[in-house]
């Protein structure tokens, strides 16, 4: 299913979803500042996003950035990735929390990769207010030196051709505009896979997760800082 095909059919139920799943329904399972981030002299990545970076419904070692960690490592690349999701994250709460987040690392990470913005949609906030909040991300990373990416998000059809032609060009314009990387649609592959979903039909399970990570790994792996 493509998708696109796919928001539409899950709209209604990820909207409810989105309002109820607020920030401090569930709390990020940062690593930031432990002892094994101080001691660890590879590459740092923070997955910083919403609950499908957070690992929504899932045993922690089955999130997104173990995931990413064993993907990585299967191609010979030693790294920590840092949980920073947040469920129910809009871009707004991702910018108010970005500097803490960085501010609490043990050390400057050599990757950020930003997956916020599906809220946002969902919520039908403006795009252009989307687009100033992860601009201004980009902007304090560029400020601190600190590579980054982004991971892209489209709009739900029934947003209508105004919402999506506001919306989808956002996360290609910022990236040419940045020169941050940009990761193709999270879910691609996933998305409207039944044996790759939690029961709510729209968050990846453990296999999802896994084959998310799997496709994203070689794109983090040439982003990241050589020898």
């Amino acid at each position: 299913m493509r998708s696109g095909s796919w928001l539409y059919v899950v709209m209604a139920g990820l909207c409810q979803f989105v309002l109820a799943c607020s920030p401090a329904a569930e709390a990020p399972q940062t690593q930031a500042g432990s002892a094994a981030e101080a001691a660890f002299t590879g590459p740092i990545i923070v997955a910083f996003g919403d609950s499908l970076f957070a690992g929504y419904g899932l045993e922690p070692s089955q999130g997104f950035a173990p995931a990413l960690e064993r993907a990585l490592e299967a191609q010979g690349v030693k790294a920590r990735v840092i949980n920073a999701g947040v469920s129910g994250d809009t871009t707004a709460a991702g910018l108010a929390r970005l500097g803490f987040t960085l501010d609490g690392l043990p050390r400057k990470p050599d990757l950020v990769i930003i997956g916020l913005g599906a809220n946002d949609m969902l919520r039908g906030l403006s795009p252009a207010q989307t687009r100033a909040n992860l601009q201004a991300m980009l902007e304090e990373l560029k400020r601190r030196g600190i590579p980054a990416a982004l991971t892209t998000m489209m709009a739900a059809p029934n947003l209508g051709e105004d919402y999506a032609r506001a919306f989808n060009p956002i996360y290609g314009d910022l990236s040419r505009a940045s020169g941050a990387r940009l990761y193709p649609f999270f879910l691609e592959g996933v998305a409207g896979q039944p044996g790759k979903l939690l029961p709510d039909g729209m968050h990846p399970n453990a296999q999802g997760v896994e084959d998310i990570a799997r496709r994203l790994a070689p794109a983090v792996a040439g982003d990241l800082p050589k020898g």
